[in-house]
C-alpha cells in the first residue's frame, strides 16, 4: 500500500512544446503543461467539457526523451507524484506551486504529433 500514497496518472495533450533545460550541475530537465479533458451532462442534459491543466516536470532521460518527442498538442500518458515548493518571483512574492513529478511517459500518438 506504501506505492500508492502520492501517485498520479493523466493522460492529456500538451499545451506548448517542452521547456527543456539544462541545470547548473547539467541535469536535463524538462517542464511541460498537459490539458485534461472531462465531459459530462448538466441538469439539462446538454454536454459539457471540462478542461484542467496540470504542470509536470521531468528529469533526466524522461526529460530527454520529451525534448525528442513530444511537441504541442502531442498525446502522453504520465505517471507520477505530486510535489508542492514555493520560491519568491522578481517582485519579493512569494508564491506556491504543485506539479507532478514524472516518473514514467508513454506517447500516445507518436513524434512530432504525428505530422
Amino acid at each position: 500500500m506504501n506505492a500508492l500514497q502520492n501517485k498520479v496518472q493523466l493522460i492529456g495533450n500538451l499545451g506548448s512544446d517542452p521547456d527543456v533545460r539544462n541545470t547548473e550541475s547539467g541535469k536535463k530537465m524538462a517542464r511541460v503543461s498537459i490539458a485534461t479533458n472531462e465531459n459530462y451532462r448538466n441538469a439539462k442534459g446538454e454536454t459539457i467539457k471540462e478542461t484542467q491543466w496540470h504542470n509536470a516536470i521531468a528529469w533526466g532521460k524522461n526529460a530527454e526523451l520529451m525534448e525528442k518527442y513530444l511537441t504541442k498538442g502531442s498525446q502522453v500518458a504520465i505517471e507520477g507524484k505530486l510535489v508542492s515548493r514555493n520560491y519568491v518571483d522578481k517582485e519579493g512574492v512569494k508564491r506556491y506551486v504543485t506539479e507532478v513529478q514524472v516518473n514514467d511517459i508513454l506517447f500516445l500518438n507518436g513524434r512530432n504529433n504525428g505530422k
